[in-house]
């Protein structure tokens, strides 16, 4: 991996991470749509994240797109505004790697700096020995809860877990001002 750079995601990449999420909707239980999207949705999910300042990374080795990262809300109402939500796809030739490792590690640090205090991993088929959970885990996020029978998928019942890492000192202290997230509510970028 001596050439592959972690960097921001761009347009042109859309391509590559569309057939990246394609197989893991249509080959795994990480995301629980049945059907992949094209790349014109793909394309709305993207803007809507880079609209909101949001942190959205690829992993590039010679000019191939082996991963993808990004943190979007953990849910839409203001009060949330400090939590955000990671997922990672990975190309399926390219597990193993330790990719995902390198994509989520970054993505915590570029939340870090933008003020975030909650990361929160919402974990489709949350078994103990999944590799999200165990990459997870890796990272120091704990385990957070788990609701059995949420998703139908491939002809089984999956659990749906959640795990949580703070950020810049969680609970511990009150919302910097100067964070994204408290930006953006006080120029009214957040609504309820």
């Amino acid at each position: 991996m001596n050439d592959l750079v972690i960097r921001p995601a761009l347009a042109a990449d859309l391509v590559a991470i569309t057939a990246i999420y394609a197989d893991a909707v249509e080959n795994g239980t990480s995301s629980y749509e049945l059907d992949p999207p094209g790349l014109a949705e793909m394309t709305q999910r993207f803007e809507a994240l880079r609209a909101g300042e949001f942190p959205y990374i690829v992993a590039e080795e010679n000019g191939r797109i082996l991963g993808y990262a990004y943190a979007g809300a953990f849910r839409p109402r203001p009060a949330y505004r400090f939590a955000v939500e990671d997922s990672i796809y990975i190309d399926p030739d390219a597990k193993g790697r330790g990719l995902g490792q390198r994509l989520l590690s970054r993505l915590i640090e570029e939340c870090q700096s933008l003020g975030f205090r909650q990361m929160l991993a919402v974990i489709g088929d949350a078994r103990p020995d999944s590799a999200s959970v165990r990459l997870h885990e890796r990272l120091g996020f704990t385990h957070a809860g788990l609701i059995k029978g949420t998703g139908y998928k491939h002809g089984r019942w999956l659990d749906t877990g959640f795990m949580q890492l703070e950020l810049n000192g969680g609970t511990g202290a009150a919302p910097d001002p100067e964070s994204l997230p408290e930006r953006r509510f006080q120029a009214g970028r957040i609504r309820p």
